[in-house]
């Protein structure tokens, strides 16, 4: 009786095999990913009442930075950079459009319009994932390889919320504040460029400015950044405490959080900037 040879699995339709794997591999990361999100979230009042002072050493680093950082590096210096450098680039943009069509003194409502509602809390998640949570993503990603986590759930610790939910919490405290900054640097900048760099008249960049700014608007803008910072340090955390390949997965990681997040923060702000204020805009221009 002669034995018969193992059976092997089929090899017909390998592209069909790999696309569907893919897919559903995609799908099982997603719900992982999601499942995360939301313990990370329901470990949030965990996180305020059991885990303070880890709370507030983590507000005290990422708002200002450690040692030199803190000087050169730090959120803080980033963030207002970059809103600077925003706010002046809508003054250049918007002088010379208006200009061509002869109502440059609309300049300051350009200011008011687009810094509010969009340009500010985009730079503001931007510099929030760039710095914050890509430190974020490398602080858990080298504790993962490390074991550390591993040790504090050996410890009866939940890792989670010891880790990830502090972090998302530490990130709306520090982003309130920095937000502040971030607008108020790129109104200087607007106005500093249009009255100064282009020689128009302060008191028609006020008067424009003042009139189209709406507080509602600035207090939305706050609701847009608190979302764009909780969506942000979600995705960082996520990647970070997932990491796995040694010094060089953590920077892969790191890599892929910052991606994620910056994708996400340009949908954030696009779909809050759509519930809150419509397709239109809430906005009539007449005189």
């Amino acid at each position: 009786m002669t034995a018969t040879a193992p059976t092997q699995p089929s090899r017909q339709f390998p592209r069909t095999r790999r696309a569907v794997s893919g897919w559903v591999g995609s799908w099982n990361r997603l719900g992982r990913q999601t499942q995360f999100y939301g313990v990370t979230l329901r470990g949030i009042w965990d996180a305020l009442v059991n885990y303070k002072v880890e709370l507030l050493r983590l507000i005290a680093q990422m708002s200002l930075g450690i040692g030199a950082l803190a000087i050169i590096g730090g959120t803080l210096v980033i963030v207002g950079f970059l809103t600077l450098s925003a706010g002046a680039w809508i003054a250049v943009q918007a002088y010379n459009q208006l200009a061509d069509v002869g109502v440059e003194a609309l300049a300051g409502f350009t200011s008011a319009f687009l810094n509010v509602r969009i340009t500010s809390p985009l730079v503001a998640g931007i510099g929030l994932a760039a710095t914050v949570g890509a430190g974020t993503t490398a602080q858990l990603g080298a504790m993962r390889i490390n074991e550390e986590i591993d040790a504090l759930e050996v410890m009866g610790i939940r890792s989670i919320a010891y880790l990830a939910s502090t972090r998302v919490i530490a990130g709306v405290f520090v982003v309130i504040p920095l937000y502040c900054i971030a607008v108020q640097v790129a109104f200087v900048a607007a106005r500093v460029g249009t009255t100064f760099f282009y020689g128009q008249s302060t008191g028609v960049y006020d008067h424009y400015f003042t009139t189209f700014l709406n507080p509602v608007d600035v207090i939305w803008s706050f609701v847009q950044a608190i979302s764009m910072a909780v969506v942000v340090m979600l995705v960082h955390t996520y990647y970070g405490f997932t990491a796995s390949g040694g010094p060089a997965g953590v920077g892969e990681a790191v890599g892929r959080a910052v991606r994620a997040s910056l994708v996400v923060s340009s949908i954030v702000t696009l779909f809050v900037s759509l519930a809150i204020y419509g397709q239109s805009g809430n906005f009539n221009l007449a005189g």
